[in-house]
């Protein structure tokens, strides 16, 4: 949808514009008990002025922070909205925090303002409120069980909007005065990075950052003010920002927010998107019930499912791509979705998908070529936070499971002699709040902007190949490539496996943590009346570690195929006892692996990997979902796995 870019320079520009072009046209829906309530533009135009308005009044000021706390609604989209109106700056935190970690986010922007969902988020602050020497006021949305806290500085949202309309001839000068001073170089929000190898840092992205990245990204995929998406992603990520604020306000495209976690897949086939995005986990999840639900099935349905699953690997994707297949390969797809493919892309809810992207994680080249095969135009972007997403993506004439497509228009990408991905584009973010040093790091005097990724560009397709995070990419001890992300990948393709955690760099042979997928092992435990109790022992049963091994021994011959990557098969491995938490520690809020937190807190069980013990007695301490601290003790099995020697396979080729 093409666009002047002649006065659009702020989200409040794009809400005014979208409020005149589109009007009654659907902008927000939610699902509340059960019913879907709608918003047109007009509404929303009028709900966000309103909120402004009732900010005004609270005494917000220009550069002020105004931290969001809860989980996807139209009110916090509008309250995001509303803040910029102002000309304060949203900032987005993840609901799961716990109340130690918001401290450090409200404290470190110095957060005059919270607008939080409802009495479990509103705790948390009033837990840590005596550090936080900025903070004034705290805004809720959902009353129930507020009623007698202290209200002085202690807001319901609608009220704030009541005073809003009832100030609205006072403060509406001041207002559009406000909104008249934002341009493409004012602040739009700060997001904080999840904080791998460290604190969060406070990335600040200006209107320019978010409209030139929005404008160009809706450009590349033709997307409209017809798509529907679903914002069901933490609204702290930059993906959920883009997509819905950035290029829903560009393109006036629907936002669909989902009643809860629990009702997200029956919210998600009811609406149906037309572009949507997970990350690798999710689709490994919808992948992992779908194996489950298979295996459980009679045994006409599973045979069904099995030939006509080979019928979609074989054709699905040239037909996708528009290629030729011949008439019985169209036959045989035809067959298969009439059975198979159509009704499963409904029950995943991915029906009327026309774009689809996956980031965040590598994406094992099975899960992605399994989706696929199905019909799905399911591609993959290469992204960061300080890119305001887009560093590559994929066009739809071109997309591979090994690569992360081609420069996203308007951005440069060079590989430097270290091998590490340097980007420079017009979203590239304006600076790490209050951190200088950082910002410098990160980003040189010409905008050059460093990933911390390794990677390299295909001669034949100009595609750009990720290989792994630069400072987790090192050497076995006989100076072979050491990759983990490589082979974590390929394991969790596996729906019984959930996590995986590789060490060997500097080793003389690589071993790996496997954490199970408790929703797959238990269905396998049920088929088979195997009793257990917990997570702990289900893991340490005798059939899972063999099947694990077996995985493992699989992805071992996969691995050795790979010239560069060979020596990076697993020797040697163990079930954890516990799952990788990010409460504690283990994990980001995103669910990334903290290696060098893991290799710290585990280090008994990573030297009895390599000291050839059978077994190892370990205690760890864990955090329960009320904040307290305990601890598990297990001796756990270690097991060997057979690897395809180097020689072994050269001589078989």
């Amino acid at each position: 949808m093409a666009q002047s870019n002649a006065a659009l320079e702020s989200i409040p520009a794009l809400l005014a514009r979208n409020a005149a072009t589109f009007g009654d046209k659907a902008a927000y829906r939610e699902k509340e008990y059960g019913i879907w309530q709608r918003w047109n533009w007009g509404q929303v135009a009028k709900e966000v002025e309103e909120l402004a308005l009732g900010f005004l009044n609270l005494g917000i000021h220009e550069g002020d922070f105004v931290a969001i706390i809860g989980r996807n609604r139209p009110y916090f989209y509008w309250a995001m909205a509303a803040a910029q109106s102002v000309g304060a700056i949203p900032v987005p935190m993840y609901q799961e925090q716990n109340a130690e970690e918001m401290a450090y986010v409200l404290g470190h922007c110095g957060a005059r303002f919270v607008v939080a969902e409802d009495q479990e988020q509103v705790d948390k602050v009033i837990d840590v409120q005596d550090e936080l020497h900025q903070f004034e006021h705290m805004v809720y949305i959902d009353p129930r069980g507020l009623r007698k806290y202290d209200h002085r500085r202690l807001h319901e949202f609608s009220h704030v909007q009541e005073q809003g309309r009832a100030a609205r001839d006072e403060f509406l000068p001041e207002l559009k005065a406000r909104i008249e001073r934002l341009n493409l170089d004012s602040t739009c929000v700060m997001l904080y990075t999840s904080g791998t190898t460290g604190k969060p840092k406070g990335v600040v992205l200006s209107n320019r950052n978010i409209i030139t990245t929005a404008q160009s990204s809706c450009e590349f995929d033709n997307l409209g003010p017809g798509e529907d998406v679903l914002a069901y992603l933490p609204m702290a990520w930059v993906g959920d920002f883009i997509f819905s604020i950035g290029q829903a306000y560009w393109t006036g495209f629907c936002v669909n927010c989902p009643e809860s976690p629990e009702t997200m897949m029956t919210d998600l086939r009811e609406i149906g998107p037309t572009y949507y995005f997970a990350p690798p986990r999710f689709f490994e999840g919808q992948l992992t019930s779908v194996m489950i639900r298979m295996e459980d099935s009679g045994r006409f349905k599973k045979w069904l499912f099995d030939k006509f699953m080979g019928v979609a690997r074989k054709y699905g994707p040239d037909i996708l791509a528009g290629k030729s297949v011949g008439l019985k390969g169209r036959i045989s797809y035809a067959l298969g979705n009439l059975f198979v493919y159509g009704p499963l892309k409904n029950t995943l809810g991915l029906s009327r998908v026309r774009v689809g992207y996956t980031a965040g994680e590598a994406i094992g080249p099975e899960l992605f070529e399994f989706y696929r095969s199905l019909g799905i135009n399911l591609k993959q972007l290469y992204g960061q936070t300080e890119a305001t997403v887009y560093i590559t993506q994929q066009p739809d004439s071109d997309v591979r499971s090994d690569t992360v497509g081609v420069p996203s228009p308007g951005v440069e990408v060079v590989i430097r002699d270290n091998g590490e991905v340097y980007y420079r584009s017009p979203g590239v973010f304006v600076e790490y709040y209050n951190n200088p040093e950082s910002t410098a790091d990160t980003k040189d005097a010409e905008g050059w902007v460093a990933t911390g990724d390794a990677g390299y560009f295909e001669k034949d397709t100009g595609q750009l190949r990720i290989i792994d995070r630069a400072k987790d990419v090192g050497k076995m001890a006989d100076g072979g490539m050491f990759a983990p992300k490589f082979v974590e990948n390929k394991l969790k393709f596996f729906p019984d496996i959930l996590e995986v955690v590789v060490f060997g760099a500097g080793r003389d042979m690589c071993t790996a943590f496997v954490n199970i997928d408790l929703t797959a092992v238990g269905s396998w435990a049920e088929r088979n009346n195997v009793a257990y109790a917990s997570y702990q022992e289900l893991a340490g049963h005798p059939e899972v570690y063999s099947a694990i091994a077996e995985h493992l021994e699989e992805v071992n011959k996969s691995v050795a195929q790979d010239e560069m990557l060979s020596g990076c098969q697993i020797n040697r491995f163990l079930i954890l006892h516990k799952e990788l938490d990010a409460d504690d520690g283990e994990l980001t809020r995103t669910r990334k692996v903290r290696r060098k937190i893991i290799g710290e807190k585990y280090a008994d069980l990573i030297d009895a990997l390599y000291s050839g013990k059978s077994e190892i007695y370990t205690e760890t301490e864990v955090t329960y979902e009320d904040g307290r601290k305990g601890s598990i003790s297990a001796t756990l099995e270690i097991r060997d796995v057979p690897v395809v020697p180097v020689n072994q396979k050269v001589a078989a080729e």
